[in-house]
């Protein structure tokens, strides 16, 4: 609790700025949502702002801040004595005080009341568009809250870019989720083998992460790939749900992240099915492999994310150079657009409470870039000390992004169609690292293993349970 209430010292420290000693916060958290017209819940999450703000696991609640005293109110539904039958006897509003060490609990039923009482010269809600998702976030609501004055231009921006900045607790939550990920993908490492299936390997990470790690959720749907599905990003979905036989000879790709007490990681590991790179895909692995490493000795505080992406790119097309995959001038392909028809997605993302989390495009920070590549990034941030971030460079054999490479002349000049077409099944690398930016550089806290000779000495000990 004491991770929460720091983040509401930092919010009112900031807010304090702007507004007078008797402007209040006011949030709603997340509610429970049924399956479609049936009376069986989603496994319930909380809204992510409620949650950074308060850490409160009940739904339905409402919470109160005091910004020039830091003083908070939490107010939770009333449960009907005939809902204790099934949902078990709720805490009383002492207890609930106790619980998430704030100054006043109290009955949703009741806001409206107490606000009449405080007397609030400004109630803030939260009202703002979030970059990665394109949807706006559920502003605070409760009959009779237009009887106050009310601001929902205020809070979105300061209080986004707080989540953007990290505390001690916060890094040690997520210290924590990312090792129970690493782990968890060691294992399944460890476990996997030709004519497993892919969504084997999906149910071994969850159970190391939720039996060992006590990780109940993940931070996204788990993304398993093998063979060809490696170049589709976004696999494991509904259409695509983690279900192939794995082959002897296909590169597995399992990008997965637990989540701790709201926390997560996101981790992606890329090896051989059968434990022993073959000289291709040794190739294509450490080419994204210097690109992850040339990225991550180049952070530091205030360089450009964009240029980040830029290098990681720049050195992946000099290792596919090296195998003559691609040939000529490598700032010329680049500028070409080449890099992007082999990695369509950004260099990585913030992270934190979201996988993707919030803060990559806040008024006052770069726009988003407009170029192939690089307008694929979740922020064009200058990085700060304390920044939580993904760096997850990739290689991926595409079939409609190379037709349509090969068909375009100002691209088609820089490939070499017959060791491409070597590599037209391959599927696709990534390796995504979680990181903090430090004064000196970065924390890289995924340990996992990363090099060629790493990864076979590790997969080599099968059927261990690590």
């Amino acid at each position: 609790m004491e991770l929460y209430k720091l983040n509401r010292e930092r919010l009112c420290k900031r807010l304090s700025e702007v507004v007078d000693k008797d402007a209040y916060v006011l949030l709603q958290g997340g509610s429970n949502v049924s399956h479609y017209c049936t009376d069986v819940d989603y496994v319930f999450r909380q809204e992510p702002y409620f949650h950074w703000t308060f850490g409160v696991s009940e739904p339905d609640c409402y919470g109160l801040i005091q910004v020039s005293s830091g003083e908070a109110h939490l107010f939770f539904p009333r449960v009907e004595e005939a809902h204790t039958v099934w949902l078990g006897k709720p805490l009383c509003l002492d207890e609930y005080k106790c619980r998430y060490k704030v100054n006043y609990a109290s009955y949703v039923d009741t806001l409206a009341e107490t606000l009449n009482a405080l007397k609030p010269s400004l109630i803030l809600t939260l009202y703002g568009k979030n970059t990665d998702s394109d949807l706006t976030c559920k502003e605070a609501h409760f009959e009779g809250i237009d009887r106050f004055i009310l601001d929902n231009k205020i809070l979105h921006k300061i209080i986004a870019d707080c989540r953007v900045i990290k505390t001690d607790y916060e890094k040690e939550v997520m210290r924590y989720a990312t090792k129970v990920t690493c782990n968890a993908h060691k294992s399944v490492m460890a476990k996997c083998k030709p004519n497993m299936y892919e969504y084997q390997c999906e149910a071994n990470f969850l159970h190391y992460a939720y039996y060992v790690g006590g990780c109940r959720h993940v931070g996204y749907n788990n993304i398993c790939c093998s063979g060809q599905n490696g170049a589709i990003l976004h696999y494991g979905h509904a259409t695509e749900p983690n279900s192939k036989e794995i082959r002897d000879g296909d590169m597995c790709l399992f990008d997965m992240g637990a989540t701790y007490s709201g926390y997560t990681a996101d981790v992606t590991v890329s090896f051989p099915a059968n434990g022993k790179f073959t000289d291709d895909q040794r190739s294509i692995y450490n080419a994204v492999l210097a690109a992850s490493r040339a990225v991550m000795n180049a952070i530091k505080p205030g360089v450009s994310w964009v240029d980040m992406h830029i290098l990681a790119n720049k050195v992946t097309l000099r290792g596919l150079r090296e195998i003559d995959l691609v040939r000529g001038d490598v700032d010329e392909m680049y500028e070409a657009g080449l890099a992007a028809i082999f990695q369509p997605h950004g260099l990585g993302h913030l992270l934190g409470i979201d996988v993707h989390d919030v803060g990559g495009y806040l008024e006052g920070h770069p726009d988003r870039p407009l170029k192939p590549g690089v307008k694929a990034l979740r922020t064009a941030r200058n990085l700060e000390v304390g920044m939580a971030l993904t760096v997850e460079p990739g290689c991926y054999f595409i079939e409609p992004l190379l037709k349509r490479a090969l068909s375009d002349p100002a691209l088609s000049k820089f490939l070499n169609e017959k060791v491409l077409k070597r590599f037209w099944k391959f599927g696709g690398v990534r390796i995504e690292d979680n990181i903090f930016v430090t004064e000196r550089g970065i924390e890289n806290y995924t340990p996992v293993p990363r090099t060629v000779e790493e990864i076979e000495e590790w997969m080599s000990k099968k059927e261990m349970v690590a």
